[in-house]
């Protein structure tokens, strides 16, 4: 490969290439590792680099996907996102895969090997596609930090994002009456108001107004960044006020209480955390299969619709702000389906009455 005077030089020390140019006055010296065929390629990248803006330097070919995995997580707190430990489980796989690779090998080849072994693990298509996102979020802070110059295309899986779970009122009872003391008012909560469980679970007294008889999240504090009211009435009440007599705690077990815990839902004191294990157990406890926390807020939205809610108000309480996503919550059960095909038989038949009167006439 010839270059002209000035572009830069390869040169060998000892049994290695190496490679000199120059960027903005400044010398840039860089080995191949190689041969000096590789090395002129090697010049030539980083001239093309430097002549479109794309330059970073030689560092960043050294850049680990852990990097930019800690990058992405001091995102995370920088922002306030607070989905913290979501992000550290989609970390864990994705770490699991790719923690010893540079992220100048990463190419979308790799990328699909991934996707193929989560596959194999038996993980939703969705739960891939989060693992995508957040790689690919990866990859762009690294080029917005000037650590990297490019990222891989990442091919998404397709999803069915429609999903028709809930809990008839039968369930719902079996369920609470299985959970443990501390989770009683949480899955209370959740089937009244349709709230998200973080939302639910993070839930302070500073939010609470029992004399007003309201909750309140702040513009911000939700996923949609919009503040919420709810008013507390029936039993949604009664599970807020028995909350609040639970809030003296012993700081020491056995010991009189000596501390106001800030949180409405809590395990002696401490916030409840991680429920998978709660919730699986109370499930096979009520005999009730593939049930999600997320369905409640399915079932409250359906609830509210039936009972003759205004739909602007029902999608205020449960914090939903687009109209799609409330369509797509307002789902039937069977029996509502039966009732239909009822009510559509009845009708049929009352034509076929007329009709025949109209022949006899």
């Amino acid at each position: 490969m010839k270059l002209r005077r000035g572009m830069g030089t390869v040169y060998q020390r000892g049994g290695v290439f190496w490679i000199k140019y120059y960027r903005n006055g400044k010398p840039y010296r860089e080995s191949s590792g190689s041969g000096k065929k590789q090395a002129a390629d090697l010049l030539k990248q980083r001239l093309g680099e430097i002549s479109t803006g794309r330059f970073i330097g030689p560092e960043a070919d050294k850049v680990t996907i852990k990097q930019l995995s800690e990058d992405y997580l001091n995102d995370y707190k920088v922002n306030g996102k607070k989905s913290q430990d979501k992000a550290d489980q989609v970390l864990k796989h994705i770490l699991a895969f790719f923690e010893h690779y540079r992220a100048h090998d990463v190419g979308t080849d790799l990328v699909r090997k991934y996707i193929s072994n989560r596959l194999d693990e038996k993980a939703a298509n969705a739960t891939i596609n989060r693992e995508l996102a957040a790689l690919k979020r990866m990859f762009t802070l690294g080029i917005h930090a000037e650590k990297i110059y490019r990222k891989p295309h990442v091919p998404m899986l397709q999803e069915n994002n429609v999903r028709t779970g809930f809990f008839e009122h039968g369930d719902f009872v079996a369920l609470r009456d299985a959970a443990p003391d501390s989770f009683k008012p949480v899955l209370t909560f959740a089937y009244y108001t349709g709230w998200r469980k973080q939302e639910i679970l993070s839930l302070k007294w500073n939010q609470v107004d029992l004399n007003a008889r309201t909750v309140r999240l702040d513009p911000g504090t939700t996923k949609s960044g919009a503040g919420r009211v709810i008013i507390l009435d029936g039993e949604l009440l009664e599970a807020v006020q028995g909350q609040w007599e639970k809030r003296k705690v012993a700081e020491i077990p056995g010991q009189s209480p000596t501390l106001l815990c800030p949180f409405v839902f809590h395990r002696n004191g401490r916030p409840l955390g991680d429920i998978r294990d709660v919730w699986a157990a109370g499930c096979k406890a009520a005999n009730l299969t593939g049930k999600l926390f997320h369905d409640f807020r399915r079932t409250a939205v359906r609830n509210m619709v039936r009972a003759g809610v205004h739909e602007r108000v029902a999608m205020m309480v449960s914090g939903h702000k687009t109209r799609s996503v409330f369509d797509r919550y307002d789902i039937v059960s069977e029996d509502d389906l039966k009732e239909a095909a009822a009510k559509i038989s009845a009708h049929t038949q009352s034509l076929h009455a007329e009709s025949k009167i109209k022949a006899i006439r």
